[in-house]
């Protein structure tokens, strides 16, 4: 990653992570951001997680419509320094966490909380708007959400993507309940661990995958009933045979084509397949007449709503849920994590810390 030491005179800059062209990263410097508006807070970013988003944008995805340089980084914590005339909820000295996209906050799917359907603005921040990985930002106070004091810097960096993903996926769209079982795809990825640990905590059995026998062993600590090595043996006939042909009530997907076909062929009649993502590419087979014939259910989703990241703050905060992280590094090291995430050699999460 190359280093500008470019400033801005007579202007106190900050830190932030650019990126400039494919794959091609700037540690730079940019100007602080002034005082916050009166619906704003300025805060110093405490903890940026990287994610398969972060993958995305630093390859340069043909649909993404911004112009560079931007600033990488879409999920994330910080603690307040200054609030707005208008904050009554925020307080300088609060951690919170980020909601990852700047919606209107004035249609109608904003003011019902459904968020992830704005009409609006709908910009993503560190994927076409400037994101997280700088010192410190101004962002709109509705956008954050206090932590409880239960979670440390890093579990708030965790909950707006990863564990506000989950909790969407799972309660909002799969309506997953206790006594049910799930089968989590690539169990070892940040998104993979969250959803154990929340599938768990409601009393769900939980059938995972892996790649690697290192990583079957850290996912039982995590509470996984069943864990399955892909790479060793088809995963949906151990499904079969581990629910006695019966199938699982609920798929837990974000590969993509690699897993599709076997993940419907794991569910049970009627059973609900939750996808939020498709890391393996964008075009799968899908077999219509099990789909109609099983009645079984596919549903896609993006995201959360705001109200996910409270909801799932409370439940980590009081189940001791916390996100399990691969490695913590700084911003010299973007570009490695970033190489690392595609190439799939994590477990967890990783994390840049400020």
């Amino acid at each position: 990653m190359q280093t500008c030491e470019c400033t801005h005179a007579q202007q106190t800059t900050v830190r932030a992570v650019q990126l400039t062209g494919e794959r091609a990263l700037a540690l730079t410097h940019i100007a602080e951001p002034p005082a916050p508006a009166p619906d704003e807070i300025k805060v110093q970013i405490r903890a940026v997680a990287l994610n398969h988003i972060d993958v995305w944008s630093w390859r340069g995805m043909a649909f993404a419509k911004r112009e560079l340089p931007i600033v990488l980084g879409a999920e994330a914590s910080g603690e307040v320094l200054a609030v707005g005339s208008e904050v009554k909820d925020l307080a300088p000295g609060d951690i919170v966490a980020f909601y990852g996209a700047k919606t209107c906050g004035a249609c109608q799917p904003c003011r019902e909380g459904r968020d992830n359907f704005c009409e609006g603005e709908r910009a993503m921040y560190g994927f076409n708007i400037d994101g997280f990985l700088r010192d410190r930002m101004n962002i709109p106070a509705r956008l954050a959400v206090k932590a409880p004091k239960a979670l440390d810097a890093i579990s708030a960096a965790c909950a707006p993507i990863t564990f506000g993903t989950v909790e969407h996926m799972l309660f909002d769209n799969a309506k997953l309940k206790a006594g049910e079982t799930i089968l989590v795809q690539a169990g070892g990825s940040g998104i993979g661990t969250a959803a154990i640990q929340l599938a768990k905590s409601v009393g769900a059995t939980v059938i995972t995958t892996v790649g690697s026998d290192d990583k079957m062993e850290k996912v039982r600590t995590l509470g996984a009933d069943h864990i399955i090595n892909y790479r060793r043996e088809r995963f949906e006939g151990r499904v079969r045979k581990i629910t006695n042909r019966r199938g699982v009530d609920v798929v837990f997907e974000h590969v993509g084509p690699d897993t599709w076909e076997g993940s419907i062929l794991s569910l049970s009649r009627g059973g609900r397949l939750v996808t939020c993502g498709s890391t393996t590419g964008v075009a799968a087979k899908t077999n219509l007449y099990l789909l109609f014939q099983q009645q079984l259910r596919l549903i896609g989703s993006f995201g959360c709503r705001i109200e996910n990241m409270k909801t799932v703050m409370g439940r980590m905060a009081a189940s001791h849920i916390e996100p399990v992280i691969d490695t913590v590094i700084s911003l010299d090291d973007i570009e490695e994590g970033l190489r690392r995430l595609e190439e799939r050699r994590v477990f967890g999460k990783i994390i840049v810390k400020f």
